[in-house]
């Protein structure tokens, strides 16, 4: 390879030379071969050099080879005169053993069967033996467990069919062991029949425990579930017989017992039926005592409901008109040019037949027993739900859910539709019935006046009564809702408890705002009446008070008194009440929308009102206010001598006692009756108007402040500030930032001003640490109020 390179490399030289035309060319070609000889000499000096290393390591392998030869000649003869015979003993010997392995297996199989053979035939004699003259029922039904224990092929295989038969028992074993087993089947059948007839509880046991030595479990399990629902049945006509049927809780007492009853048996004889019987068997049980409790738990439904006239209950439910709730909408709108009839519901509160037309004590009673029966069926279920899953799940965290045989059974439908349906339906109508009972019977607080010399008649907070009475109401039905522990009846209930909230109760203090109270004045120019003005701020106080009651209520029902926020979805009240898959989580949702629906509600028409309240009180009493703190006050003065010289010389302090006293007229009087967080929203947005009405009047006085009067001006605007903010957020003073910012420019000194002039916004407030309000233009002419003032 390395001639090929050198030709190659040199075959351009050999044809320059060849045709080279000059000396000088002749010569470099000369000189390139000559470096390219010198090149290959020394490669081929030292391919020669190591060609001695090759040829010594050539010949220690040639040695090396001629040893092994000599040992792989003597291994081979090693292995044809020793090895050779040893290997076929070893093959000898190794066959030899496994054979007499084999044969030992069969041996022993063959002792195995006859052993077994001999068991069977031991077991099968022992039960002829114990089924004759002794009639020992325990040792035979013995002997057949033992005998089932054998393998069915030794059974049934040719050498016990002929060994095992004898004269006294000539059939084949696994006939004479079917007779058997099914002669004592009858046999126990009818001593366990007669046992529980008589009442005889260890004659019971005695024989239910033999049922699956002799492999008839089914069977057992049969007459223990009929045993077992015989006495559920006996006791539920006892309960059922009672006289005193009229009371309100008669029958959710009636089927509490029969539930704890069955729960009673179930958990005390799962032990026994499990130990003899097998894990999961006492499922086969429940499945038979839910037959039973379908029929007694159905005749209980049934009869409650029949005796408690629900079905014309609900009729009457459906059918009830609301008239004074829809009379007080319709009054909303415009008047009828019609007078109305005599005794129309227009006139006032619907007549007295109409309001009794559904007894809301009769409904309240069927309530009561309803969720009470509701909440026992919830707890059954939870019971039965637990026993069957320990059978069928091994893993404890494993989401509960509602068994197939309450789900399927009749009970279930029973329930849903004696039940569940018409408890939703009167629960809806006795919260709407009771928010218009509650309106037909509202009353305002006494004694309530804008008087601050006089005291008031009640005891904050300033509420119509119609507020107590609909949120105990609220509580109530979602406490009773809650207790049911049914996801339906949640689904049911609550969104209709939250429509009513957000259309009858909400529209009722609504229209009474826009229609009964609204504070307007009655001559133009005059402020409104005093009545107007406290009705109104009572109604506002209603709608804080509403949104404080429901968000309690609903922390009582989610157990914790967190606020709503993302869902816990492990909050253990509802977890304990709720077990079934999410029900929890849907019913903490349902919940809590409640709140927030009622909430951004009421918050919206609490702002309207609040703003009704600045337009139509606050600003018509703040503008004379306003006029007496600033009047006959001049923010010119000649001279300081002059000023504390002159005896007419207005105090310092004149603008904020009249301001102070101006204020308090108006705004106590309201601070008195208003709720705290009502009075508040008002304050917040009545300093507002004062901020921007103090302002304007700021910027009136262009020319009519001199340095002393801007050194007045502003420690009476910081007067003014201090006397409306007090006893109010922090946050308020923000609002006067332009007025304060504005007396500031005013008695800058000129350095200080011509300073702060020359600096963009950033520097500005990053020199002066004030956040500035006020931009370029406006600092200008808040300086230039100041008269004799030279704006740069």
């Amino acid at each position: 390879m390395a001639t090929d390179e050198l030709s190659e490399e040199d075959a351009p030289n050999a044809s320059s030379i060849a045709h080279a035309t000059t000396v000088e060319e002749i010569r470099a070609g000369l000189a390139h071969l000559g470096a390219r000889e010198a090149k290959v000499t020394a490669r081929l000096d030292s391919l020669l050099a190591s060609q001695r290393d090759l040829n010594r390591q050539l010949g220690r392998l040639d040695f090396a080879r001629a040893q092994l030869g000599s040992l792989a000649v003597a291994t081979r003869a090693i292995s044809n005169s020793m090895l050779s015979s040893a290997a076929a003993t070893a093959h000898r010997i190794s066959g030899a053993v496994m054979k007499l392995d084999q044969e030992q297996a069969n041996v022993k199989a063959t002792l195995d069967v006859v052993e077994q053979v001999a068991e069977l035939k031991s077991c099968i004699l022992g039960v002829t033996g114990s089924m004759g003259a002794p009639q020992d029922w325990e040792t035979a039904a013995t002997y057949i467990h033992r005998a089932s224990q054998i393998p069915d092929s030794v059974i049934d295989g040719a050498f016990a069919e002929q060994i095992v038969p004898t004269a006294e028992v000539p059939d084949l074993p696994r006939q004479t062991l079917n007779n058997a087993a099914e002669s004592l089947c009858g046999l126990f059948l009818r001593e366990f029949d007669k046992a529980a007839q008589a009442g005889n509880g260890a004659g019971v046991t005695r024989f239910f425990k033999l049922f699956p030595l002799i492999n008839r479990s089914d069977v057992g399990l049969e007459a223990y579930g009929r045993y077992v629902c015989g006495g559920i049945a006996a006791r539920a006509r006892t309960n059922m017989g009672s006289t005193q049927r009229k009371d309100g809780m008669f029958y959710a007492s009636v089927l509490t017992k029969l539930f704890e009853h069955i729960a009673q048996i179930v958990e005390g004889h799962q032990p026994l039926v499990e130990r003899h019987y097998g894990e999961g068997s006492m499922t086969k049980v429940i499945q038979r005592i839910q037959v039973e409790a379908d029929v007694q738990g159905s005749i209980i439904l049934d009869t409650w409901s029949e005796e408690r006239k629900v079905a014309r209950k609900l009729t009457e439910v459906k059918s009830y008109p609301f008239n004074f709730l829809v009379q007080s909408f319709l009054r909303a709108q415009k008047p009828s040019m019609v007078p109305p009839r005599t005794g129309s519901p227009a006139q006032g509160s619907p007549r007295v037949s109409e309001d009794e037309v559904v007894d809301m004590r009769e409904v309240d009673a069927l309530l009561n027993e309803s969720a009470t029966m509701l909440g026992r069926w919830s707890l059954y279920s939870r019971f039965l739900a637990n026993k069957t899953a320990r059978a069928t799940e091994a893993d404890a965290s494993t989401m509960l859910n509602m068994p197939d045989l309450l789900l399927h059974s009749n009970l279930h439908k029973k329930v849903h539709g004696l039940l569940i349906e018409p408890f939703n339906v009167m629960a809806a109508f006795f919260f709407r019935r009771s928010v218009e009972k509650s309106f037909q019977l509202d009353e305002s607080p006494s004694d309530l006046t804008l008087n601050p010399n006089k005291p008031l008649g009640s005891n904050p907070p300033f509420i119509t009564s119609a507020v107590d009475d609909v949120m105990y109401i609220v509580n109530q039905v979602l406490q009773r809702t809650l207790s049911t522990s049914q996801r339906t009846v949640v689904a049911g209930v609550l969104p209709s408890v939250s429509r009513v909230l957000g259309s009858d109760f909400f529209g009722m203090i609504q229209r009474k705002m826009r229609d009964e109270s609204y504070p307007k004045p009655v001559i133009q120019g005059a402020l409104p009446p005093e009545s107007t003005i406290i009705s109104f701020l009572v109604l506002i106080n209603n709608l804080d008070v509403s949104i404080d009651y429901v968000r309690r209520i609903v922390r009582t029902c989610l157990g914790n008194s967190a606020s709503a926020g993302a869902l816990t979805h492990s909050n253990p009240t509802l977890m304990d009440a709720f077990p079934f898959g999410h029900e929890a989580v849907f019913v903490e949702r349902t919940i809590k929308h409640i709140e927030s629906n009622f909430e951004a509600k009421t918050s919206e028409l609490v702002a309207e009102a609040i703003e009704v309240m600045l337009k139509q009180v606050m600003r018509p009493r703040l503008r004379p206010v306003l006029l007496e703190t600033f009047r006959d006050v001049e923010y010119v003065v000649q001279s300081e001598h002059g000023r504390d010289g002159n005896e007419d010389a207005e105090p310092d302090d004149l603008v904020a006692k009249r301001f102070e006293r101006g204020w308090y007229a108006f705004t106590l009087p309201i601070k008195r009756i208003l709720t705290p967080g009502n009075y508040d929203k008002l304050l917040t947005v009545t300093v507002g108007h004062l901020a921007r009405t103090l302002e304007k009047r700021l910027w009136s006085y262009h020319g009519r402040v001199d340095e002393l009067g801007a050194v007045r001006l502003e420690r009476d605007v910081a007067s003014i500030v201090a006397t409306a903010v007090k006893g109010g957020r922090y946050e308020l003073r923000d609002l006067f930032a332009r007025s304060v910012q504005m007396t500031l420019v005013m008695n800058m000194e000129d350095d200080e001003w011509e300073d702060i002039a020359k600096l963009s916004e950033p520097q500005l407030e990053r020199e002066t640490g004030v956040v500035w309000r006020l931009d370029v233009e406006e600092r200008k002419r808040a300086r230039a109020i100041v008269k004799d003032v030279v704006i740069h």
